[in-house]
């Protein structure tokens, strides 16, 4: 008893002691950053400060900053729902100031429809008489890009491009494409529970289809989602058989006809009628030979 006492404490005494570091760590970060601007820089923001504090007690707000405010927040709700892009977290440390250059360290994280993500880049400004300049200097993207393989070779080419619009752009159509499978995977599993099965669950690149009189006969739908280096999305869809041995021994048609017929039932009428007709037909027995013969019959089982 005495025992998981003190391992509750240790636990507390841990947790408090991590907290107080963080805390110490974001003091000197700050602490850091104010010593890049003077004392004339503060006061000068400070008097700023004041005049428009009073401005806003006496009544006085010419550029309406609450209309100002809505308006921004109208145009960030718009682009969160267009891009499917929600930030949850930023922060900025100064790392280097004055009068030619500024080196500042971003860190962003957030989520694209249901892909997390998190970035790291530093960001120099430089400024002369005439002009002031940006550029990316370090770029490092964080993702479980193991999970979503298609993104490594993206991920690799945009950090080593320092390419920030790029990987929004193109984060934004892969996510989209990327949650339109799993809603799409959904769908059909709900509707036809029978006959649709997920085997690695709603994330999963594939679904098969199964007829319950045809022990061992299996259609595979595989959906992958490829993203090259520019960042162009492509949905690639594809379908592979199983075939049971008593099946093969009544010498039905060919069944390497099958994808062929699939790729061609996409173009001609989509992602998802070709696959809505593809498990209406798994799902009847005397369908299966018609699917299988010739192209011709493949398409007309649909109708």
């Amino acid at each position: 008893m005495e025992n998981n006492v003190y391992k509750v404490y240790e636990d507390e005494i841990q947790l408090l002691e991590e907290e107080i570091k963080l805390l110490a760590e974001k003091y000197d970060d700050l602490k850091q950053e104010s010593t890049f601007y003077s004392d004339e820089e503060i006061l000068t923001s400070i008097k700023l400060f004041q005049k428009e504090f009073q401005g806003e007690s006496k009544g006085e707000c010419p550029s309406d900053l609450k209309a100002q405010l809505e308006s921004l927040e109208r145009e960030m709700s718009f682009l969160m729902k267009f891009t499917g892009i929600h930030f949850t977290s930023h922060s900025k440390k100064t790392l280097e100031k004055n009068e030619n250059r500024t080196v500042q360290k971003h860190r962003l994280s957030g989520n694209c429809h249901s892909l997390p993500f998190q970035l790291e880049f530093q960001l120099l400004e430089t400024q002369n008489k005439e002009n002031v300049s940006a550029v990316i200097t370090d770029f490092n993207i964080r993702m479980e890009s193991e999970e979503y393989s298609d993104l490594s070779k993206f991920v690799s080419s945009t950090e080593k491009h320092r390419n920030l619009l790029l990987f929004f752009r193109s984060l934004s159509s892969y996510a989209e494409w990327y949650e339109h499978r799993r809603c799409t995977f959904l769908h059909f599993k709900a509707k036809y529970p029978d006959i649709v099965a997920l085997p690695e669950g709603q994330l999963g690149d594939y679904m098969i289809l199964r007829n319950p009189k045809l022990p061992g006969f299996e259609l595979m739908i595989v959906w992958k989602i490829h993203i090259d280096e520019e960042g162009r999305t492509t949905p690639v869809l594809d379908l592979l058989t199983k075939v049971p041995e008593q099946v093969l021994e009544r010498k039905m048609a060919p069944f390497e006809n099958a994808p062929t017929c699939f790729r061609s039932m996409l173009l001609l009428f989509g992602i998802e009628t070709a696959i809505e007709n593809l498990i209406k037909v798994a799902g009847l027995e005397k369908s299966i030979p018609a699917l299988l013969t010739r192209g011709s019959n493949f398409k007309s089982s649909f109708n």
